[in-house]
């Protein structure tokens, strides 16, 4: 605008500075938001990966100096007496080869008597056995009666996973784990494979994971029917990047987890999650998925999850862990007093929940009543009153708007000493994907077959058992997982896994 379009009323050129330096903060605050994400840290805590990343050169160094240095044998015990005391316990479910290094000859070199045994010293290493190909031969011999020569008696042939095929079900979970687990493409796979001597084109490694999905398609669907069933789940959603055949380049698509852990207030069913993939994030996708559920759903702030509450009996819980991302967005840049009073009490809530967690359902709800109950009645007087002192048009207007809006989810933990503070549980299942860990991009059919034989965790400690490789093993063999008895999902203890129901989809 040019000084001679300017009016000459001050009340009017004040109003009009008031209005651009205001758009001039919500700028800057813009910027700021993207130079974090475009050269910040993706998430508020480094994570610990990094950091181990980081310290790996320091470490080979510092052993290829030692190994330099440990000239005395003196020298070597001590070093090899700090391992011993800082390596732990090798796993007791490892099978043990002992090997035992005796003296030769048991006579005492001072009276030539006989040296008698009077204890031992034991130490333990860990070794490996390379991956080792070996060839299953099934034989099934042929009867037949001398006198009558009517017919030939033969058992039947043993079931495959495919008919016709080479693998043996433990080849085709090393390939499911492989690629989904330690993502490893099925290409790299089958140079690997080549390296001794086994030729398999990338396209038959794809058909055996087709295959093996197909069969693991009961499975996922029985945990999903199990997961609907439960009063209480958490939700989430992210992108995912899927080939578009015929166009030469991805397309996103969405990855929908849904999960159960009732670890943090004691409860007694196992964790689970499930994932499906969907071509969109239209509100019909998660009302489709948690079709007949009835209960407690804690979520993000994704408008979709509203429509599933709409006209149901399904309550939202909301997460204050995106309330406070809002908040510590616009600390973290520059001084922020507003938000960053506002993150001190939502951190006043947190160290609650941290002294309460592990702790009966009902022992929560009262410590919550009594200690967070006036935090949450002081905190939204608070929130109102400072965002009448700000333009309503700032970054951090609608972060406070963002919790105000959604006040009644976020404090329906109070009264339910079940519900979580945040949405923490199923972001931590789907953070992996989210972070695109995959070495290779993902085909549209692919990720259909994620939501079944994806090798992921669903909350932060892992799930109980050791061997994945024999659990995913144990899981595809047969044909007819639907009517075996021992895949009862809905029992506590499943006779054909021994293991908890929701392990079995978890893992697979």
């Amino acid at each position: 605008m040019s000084s001679d379009a300017l009016p000459d009323d001050p009340e009017t050129l004040k109003a009009m500075l008031v209005a651009e330096r205001v758009q001039n903060e919500r700028l800057r605050q813009i910027i700021k938001e993207l130079q974090r994400h475009r050269f910040g840290r993706r998430a508020e805590t480094l994570p610990e990966d990094q950091m181990l990343l980081g310290l790996e050169d320091v470490e080979q160094a510092e052993a290829d100096h030692a190994a330099e240095t440990d000239a005395s044998p003196l020298e070597r015990q001590v070093r090899a007496h700090k391992r011993r005391i800082n390596r732990g316990a090798l796993p007791a479910h490892l099978p043990r080869i002992e090997i035992v290094v005796d003296i030769d000859d048991r006579t005492c070199p001072c009276c030539q008597g006989e040296l008698h045994r009077i204890g031992e010293d034991r130490s333990e290493r860990l070794d490996i056995v390379p991956a080792q190909f070996r060839v299953l031969v099934t034989r099934r011999p042929k009867y037949a009666c001398r006198a009558c020569e009517d017919g030939v008696v033969q058992a039947p042939a043993p079931a495959r996973l495919i008919e016709g095929g080479l693998p043996t079900e433990a080849t085709v979970a090393q390939v499911l784990v492989s690629k989904y687990a330690d993502h490893l493409p099925l290409y790299r796979q089958a140079q690997i494979y080549a390296r001794q001597g086994i030729d398999l084109d990338r396209s038959t490694l794809a058909d055996w994971v087709g295959h093996a999905a197909w069969h693991l398609r009961p499975l996922h669907e029985r945990m999903l029917l199990r997961l609907r069933q439960l009063p209480r789940l958490f939700a989430d959603e992210t992108t995912a990047p899927v080939l578009d055949p015929g166009r030469g380049r991805t397309k996103p698509g969405q990855l929908w987890a849904y999960a159960a852990d009732d670890r943090p207030w004691g409860g007694s069913d196992p964790p689970g999650v499930a994932y499906v993939y969907a071509p969109d994030r239209k509100a019909e996708r998660p009302i489709a998925h948690l079709e007949g559920f009835k209960g407690i759903l804690q979520v993000d702030g994704y408008a979709g999850y509203r429509k599933l509450a709409e006209g149901s009996n399904v309550r939202l819980a909301f997460c204050w862990s995106h309330v406070r991302r809002g908040f510590y967005e616009l600390a973290t840049p520059g001084p922020s007093p507003i938000a960053s009073e506002a993150l001190e009490h939502i951190a006043a809530l947190y160290a609650i929940e941290k002294d309460i967690r592990g702790r009966g359902a009902d022992e929560r709800r009262t410590v919550r009543q009594q200690k967070s109950q006036p935090l949450v009645d002081a905190l939204e007087p608070w929130l109102r009153a400072k965002l009448g002192l700000i333009s309503q048009k700032s970054k951090l207007a609608e972060a406070i708007r963002y919790a105000l809006s959604r006040w009644e989810g976020l404090t329906r933990f109070i009264d339910d000493g079940r519900i979580e503070l945040d949405n923490n549980t199923v972001e931590r299942s789907i953070r992996p994907i989210a972070m695109h860990e995959s070495l290779c991009t993902p085909s549209s059919s692919v990720c259909k077959h994620w939501k079944r034989v994806r090798v992921d965790n669903a909350t932060r400690t892992t799930f109980p058992g050791h061997r994945r490789f024999d659990r995913l093993r144990r899981q595809v063999v047969g044909t007819d997982l639907m009517r075996c008895a021992g895949n009862n999902l809905h029992s506590r203890k499943d006779t054909g896994f021994d293991k908890a129901p929701y392990r079995v989809v978890c893992d697979a």
